[in-house]
């Protein structure tokens, strides 16, 4: 019998008093549409989220499809704004075919379980994403995870593996902004017959020809056995996700990929700024490139300061902090002197490598790049230097 009052949240009071005595509790922030503030915390690598050639897109979409896709892709959420945008994104990053979905974590869960499943071998790296984690844990099938960036241990844990595999990893990873080996896990895959799954989020826009993406930039867009997976919410300034690959690996996740057939399609505004910005891209090429050299700036400017910074392989800059309550007083004090920065702590990043996550963007300017440095360094805890 009920012994008095009951409450099935206590539990919720508890959990939050843990991680406020952590220093870990997460507020949301509402932004102004306009701002003074100096922004080096989005992924708009390229500048593109509002540009006016991508915001006229955007509207002109909604105005000719609507506000919404009005249902799954398979009823009524396919359009022919879709289409082009997947022939455009697989023409200009070197694959076959292509299909878009409602997020870049939709993606990676539509690629991860219907390319594996019970009985085969999902080989994962240590610091994948999020979603390429509960993609993993969704398929049903064996996941070992392993080093970071290691190929050999991907190639042991292959050997140790009869049957049908898949290795899957970030091409660059989204907190220190370092690069996965893709040659040498592409080797390894070819020789254990296994498909290579790779999460172009932070590639594509930044790294490759004209900004193709980190696999064109190793020579495996279009290999056999590769995958890619992208977000349309970072250097395309947009929305959506999308999965690249060989014609009958996408015929095959129309079919199957649960995230794909029993989710609304992705609204047509999204498609549009998305397919405006992949031309965008293709006339100024020249903004990957210039996105890299900020990087570059930026993680000299605070290497020199004395901060320890990770150098970076595409447009992400990663300064540590002496530990959660320090990295989250520094970004406040960033904030209060007009810098906007990226804050990440356990659990987006192991214990002992809290930090502060600087995005360069390709349309930043020179003192721009100086007075960010600037700031972060005037504002740094003592123990950072």
């Amino acid at each position: 019998m009920p012994q008095g009052p009951f409450d099935p949240f206590d539990w919720i009071d508890e959990q939050a008093a843990v991680r406020s005595r952590a220093g870990l509790v997460r507020t949301l922030r509402p932004r102004p549409a306009e701002s003074a503030l100096l922004d080096l915390a989005s992924n708009d690598y390229l500048g593109l989220t509002r540009r006016p050639e991508v915001t006229a897109a955007a509207a002109d979409a909604a105005r000719r499809w609507g506000a919404g896709a009005t249902g799954s892709r398979l009823v009524t959420g396919s359009t022919r704004l879709h289409a082009e945008l997947e022939r455009e994104l697989a023409d200009f990053c070197g694959f076959e075919a292509a299909l878009v979905l409602s997020s870049g974590y939709a993606a990676n869960l539509a690629a991860l379980t219907a390319l594996s499943g019970h009985g085969s071998l999902i080989v994962s790296d240590a610091l994948n994403h999020a979603s390429i984690v509960d993609g993993c844990r969704l398929s049903r099938a064996t996941t070992a995870v392993v080093p970071h960036t290691d190929p050999d241990a991907v190639r042991k844990t292959l050997d140790a593996h009869d049957g049908r595999a898949l290795a899957v990893t970030d091409s660059v990873f989204s907190v220190d902004g370092d690069a996965a080996p893709l040659p040498e896990l592409a080797a390894a895959c070819r020789a254990y017959g296994a498909a290579l799954l790779v999460d172009d989020a932070h590639g594509l826009g930044v790294l490759g020809d004209g900004g193709r993406g980190a696999l064109d930039a190793a020579g495996l867009a279009g290999a056999d056995g590769v995958v890619a997976t992208l977000t349309l919410s970072k250097s395309l300034g947009s929305q959506g996700g999308a999965v690249l690959g060989p014609a009958r690996v996408i015929d095959h996740l129309v079919n199957t990929a649960r995230t794909f057939i029993f989710d609304t399609g992705l609204a047509p505004a999204a498609a549009g700024a998305a397919l405006a910005s992949v031309r965008l891209l293709r006339r100024e090429p020249e903004l990957a490139a210039r996105a890299r050299t900020v990087a570059v700036s930026l993680h000299r400017g605070l290497t020199d300061a004395g901060l320890s910074a990770v150098r970076p392989d595409a447009a992400v800059v990663s300064v540590l902090a002496p530990s959660p309550e320090e990295a989250v007083r520094w970004a406040a004090d960033c904030r209060a002197a007009g810098l906007v920065v990226g804050c990440f702590r356990p659990p987006s990043v192991p214990d002992g490598i809290s930090r502060l996550r600087l995005t360069a963007r390709a349309d930043l300017t020179g003192p721009q790049v100086e007075e960010a440095v600037a700031t972060v360094a005037r504002t740094a805890p003592t123990a950072a230097f």
